[in-house]
């Protein structure tokens, strides 16, 4: 009897397992898993996701893809996860630009040590780096400094130069870098090898920088032995001018003083709170005034500042790049799209046949008056006494309709993240509008990392206090709301490029969006958010409360859920948004999105028209402190 033939593997499979054998060779640990699938590389705990190679790979891919096993690899044998955690900083671009420069250190390690490692690292590198639009960066405001810094950095430890299409993007940089750390970084070899007495550099680099964050808790308990000493010689000073801070106290309650120090310290203190009790009642007042008063529409009268509104910018996708480049993106996202298609397909299938149904249209018949009902007109063939049979047409209860999906464009979003994100808008996009509902697809981020314009207007006038909100926005059309999606289908694929996504000040781009969509025509409105954070921008929570711009946030969303005809979602990719919003729900995921954003269009759009909410007679609200 004839045995079956084999069947006949991909000539890709023997280069994947061997690929595995070096993956977990290099790493040292034979438990590595290594997978290959669509969407960025990454390592999550003993699992490596390779990008999967074609049936018939070139050299050039193989040699991208051996770059990206042997970093990853690198990565787990090389990196101390918890070490990295408490070393760097908290977030913002003080911590990507960590991140870079310590994978720029991990591979150094192994391009040292085996030149043919070096080489597929290189690959990677070139491979990163390889569209033109990094030769074109003439800004840099447009160019990410941590990319330029971990070139810079993988120069000083490997002595390779970087990519010829990023040299003009480091060029910018290498000035003010050098100027500012050049010595430091001149030092680092000494450290390669040791990831904390290199991370503790970078943190000397990133001050340097003017890029230090908040201590994480870890680091804050070293630091606890090295301020005890200074904490008791604190103590013991304190117990030696107690007796005569009693001595004072008792003088300054009797009223007197040799010199009066006590009393004016009192009258300051009483001049502060009538400061703040005036800050209060001008609120007060403003608000009895003006009833209407809204933080949409006065943002100052609620204690949110803007130092300079000059440098914002409200721009469409297509003027921030070129066609060339947009047909790329979308080449580089249309790719993607047929990775998610299926999944999302069907969700937005399921959205499509709810919305269809909704309307459909529906008929009253046997009536007296109306439309002639010609398929009852037997019935007077038959019956010539028969009366005839007229119908009419119900009131549709679907109500033109218009949805906002406004997006974080944050530098947390980026990678996986921002690529859901856009593949789930342009199928929605294209979805809605087969059911008559227009879409509008708005980003938001800021023009520069850590302040821009606005921050250097503000130092130029001897830094005052109080300045209120120091970035210049960046507000992105992707897609207006009668622009249908054929003619804006390049401008989506925006989202992918590299150096867009910054920082994130999500209650001025929730006013943004709320405006545009209260200036429509429709009948009913739907504002959706999705964001994977809250509102940060180093530039601004450095001179400004903590929670300056959340607080912000959460007038708007109150004023928008509370007294607007707009109906507001919010969607959170590994951030709570519950805590914020009424109508919201938190994913896990990025996978997890296009469900979502489906399941919660389903149930608004089985909900009746809600009514424009009344305004409640409530008092006034306090201000920023």
């Amino acid at each position: 009897m004839a045995s079956s033939p084999k069947h006949k593997e991909s000539p890709a499979e023997p280069f994947k397992r061997v690929l595995g054998l070096a993956v977990r060779a290099i790493a040292g640990d034979g438990e590595m898993q290594v997978n290959y699938a669509p969407g960025k590389p990454e390592l999550d705990g003993k699992t490596v996701q390779l990008p999967e190679p074609s049936r018939l790979p070139s050299l050039k891919e193989i040699a991208v893809i051996r770059g990206w096993a042997d970093s990853l690899a690198l990565t787990a044998g090389c990196h101390d996860a918890k070490l990295h955690a408490r070393l760097a900083p908290r977030s913002g671009p003080a911590k990507t630009v960590f991140e870079a420069v310590e994978r720029a250190r991990i591979e150094a390690l192994g391009a040292n040590r085996m030149p043919g490692m070096a080489a597929n690292l290189t690959a990677r590198v070139e491979d990163q780096y390889g569209h033109g639009r990094y030769a074109e960066i003439t800004e840099r405001a447009d160019a990410p400094l941590e990319d330029a810094l971990a070139l810079i950095v993988r120069e000083q430890l490997t002595g390779a130069a970087p990519p010829k299409t990023a040299r003009a993007m480091v060029d910018l940089w290498r000035p003010w870098i050098e100027e500012r750390a050049g010595r430091t970084l001149s030092q680092l070899n000494r450290f390669a090898e040791d990831q904390a007495a290199f991370g503790q550099v970078m943190r000397d680099v990133l001050k340097s920088f003017d890029l230090s964050d908040e201590l994480s808790e870890g680091e804050r308990e070293e630091g606890d032995d090295e301020q005890q000493d200074e904490g008791e010689q604190q103590s013991e000073q304190a117990d030696e001018g107690q007796e005569s801070q009693e001595q004072e106290s008792s003088e300054e309650q009797r009223g007197e003083g040799e010199e009066g120090e006590p009393v004016e310290s009192t009258q300051e203190a009483d001049i502060d709170q009538q400061d703040a009790d005036a800050d209060f009642e001008e609120v007060t007042d403003a608000r009895q005034r003006r009833p209407n008063i809204n933080v949409l529409d006065s943002p100052e009268a609620f204690g949110y500042k803007v130092y300079s509104r000059q440098h914002d910018e409200e721009i469409a996708a297509e003027d921030l790049s070129t066609p060339d480049e947009l047909e790329r993106l979308r080449s580089f996202l249309d790719k993607e799209l047929r990775h998610l298609q299926g999944a999302v397909g069907r969700l937005a299938n399921k959205l499509q046949r709810k919305l269809m149904a909704q309307q459909s249209r529906a008929w009253d018949f046997d009536l007296e008056e109306g439309i002639l009902d010609t398929a009852r007109l037997t019935r007077v063939v038959i019956d010539p006494m028969h009366a005839l049979s007229f119908k009419q047409e119900r009131d549709a209860t679907f109500k033109d309709t218009v949805v906002t999906l406004l997006l974080d464009n944050s530098g947390s979003m980026r990678g996986r993240p921002i690529m859901v994100a856009a593949c789930c808008a342009d199928i929605l996009a294209r979805t809605l509008e087969r059911c008559g509902v227009k879409v509008e697809i708005l980003g938001f981020t800021t023009k520069a990392w850590k302040g821009g314009q606005a921050r250097e207007a503000w130092l130029a006038a001897g830094k005052p206090a109080n300045p209120g909100r120091l970035n210049d926005l960046r507000h992105i059309v992707y897609k207006s709301a009668d622009s249908p999606w054929r003619r804006a289908k390049r401008s989506l694929a925006l989202m992918m490029r590299e150096g867009l996504l910054k920082e994130n000040i999500d209650g001025e781009a929730l006013a943004w969006a709320h405006r545009r969509l209260q200036a429509r025509p429709e009948r009913r409105r739907i504002l959706m958010m999705i964001s994977d954070g809250a509102p940060v921008d180093d530039s601004t929570l450095s001179v400004n409360t903590g929670n300056y711009l959340e607080m912000h946030l959460r007038q708007v969303i109150e004023e928008i859920e509370t007294r607007s005809p707009v109906e507001l979602i919010a969607i959170g990719i590994g951030h709570d948004v519950t805590r914020y919003y009424r109508r919201a729900v938190t994913i896990t995921d990025p996978a997890e999105l296009a469900g979502a954003m489906t399941d919660k269009l389903c149930e608004l759009f089985a909900e009746d028209v809600p009514e424009a909410p009344r305004r409640p007679a409530s008092g006034p609200r306090r201000k920023l402190h």
